[in-house]
Order: C-alpha cells, then structure tokens, then sequence
C-alpha cells in the first residue's frame, strides 16, 4: 500500500512538471569574431613577416570554419592560401596551435589525414573568454616556427580588444 502511495505521489508530481528536468534552449548564443578585427590581425601577421623579410599567406577563419579574412603577400606563392586556410581549420577545430597536433596523429586513419587540416605549425586558435572564436593560419615562411610567430603577432594585435569585448 505504501508503495503505490508513493507510486502515486511521484507520476502527479511528474504530471505537474515539478519533477521535469529544464528543457534546452530552442537556440544558443555563439560569440563570433568581428570582421574588422579578423582584417587587423591578418594585416598585423603579414606586417610581422615583412619585417622579417618574408611572404606569407595568413587566413583568419570563424567558429564555423568560414574565412573571414585571407592575404598572399605580393611575393607569395599561390599555395600558400590553402595551406594557411587548412592550418587555421585545424587550431580552430583541435583548440591548440596547430605545432601540438604534429605527429599526434599517425595512423593512417587518423585525422591528420582528413582533408583540409593541415597539422603543421603555422595555425593557432583564437579564443577569449573560454569561447572559441576562430582560428589563424599562416603558410610561406621557411619554417613553421616562424609561420606561427608571425600568427602569434597576429593574434597578439587582437587579444586586448578580444578581452575588452568578452
């Protein structure tokens, strides 16, 4: 008798919603990347590489994957868009510079053998606020060391007005 009491007791607290988990949101709110900061921190990589001598490409993608901005110096060469697009792809997605993934994934069926990532160094994520916000690439360096110092000054022109905004 106690026991269907209870029984009871519980489906009318259930039926009133009093038990009822919250439902989810319809829609969530996602932080994006403003375009015009997307244009300063690629106009920031190239002036870094130029200062070191070099041609490079730099892409800066959204949260969604989506470029945002993307500049071959004069002297560059044409492959270098691509490259820079897949390496910011691949910071972007992993939330790491893209230096951490290389040779982190070595099976032949890993992601490092998707297409459209590229995990060499060259490519960090850009973020503030624990938020991902999008990500950076550069290709056309001698190194991928130098590629991502000069994504580094990139991010670097942005990071105060990243978390001034946040």
């Amino acid at each position: 008798m106690k026991k269907i009491a209870i029984l009871l007791a519980s489906a009318s607290l259930l039926a009133t919603g009093a038990v009822s988990a919250e439902e989810p949101p319809v829609a969530l709110t996602v932080q994006r990347l403003h375009v015009d900061l997307a244009v300063k921190a690629a106009q920031a990589t190239i002036a870094h590489c130029r200062k070191k001598g070099l041609n490079v490409a730099v892409t800066i993608i959204d949260r969604g994957g989506h470029v945002q901005a993307s500049i071959r110096d004069t002297m560059a060469m044409p492959i270098t868009v691509p490259i820079s697009k897949q390496k910011a792809y691949a910071a972007m997605n992993f939330n790491l510079p893209t230096s951490d993934l290389e040779g982190r994934f070595t099976s032949p069926f890993s992601p490092g053998k998707l297409e459209g990532l590229i995990m060499s160094a060259g490519g960090l994520p850009i973020s503030a606020a624990s938020s991902i916000m999008g990500g950076i690439g550069v290709s056309g360096a001698p190194s991928g060391e130098t590629d991502q110092e000069c994504a580094q000054a990139g991010l670097d022109a942005i990071n105060a007005d990243l978390e001034m905004g946040m």
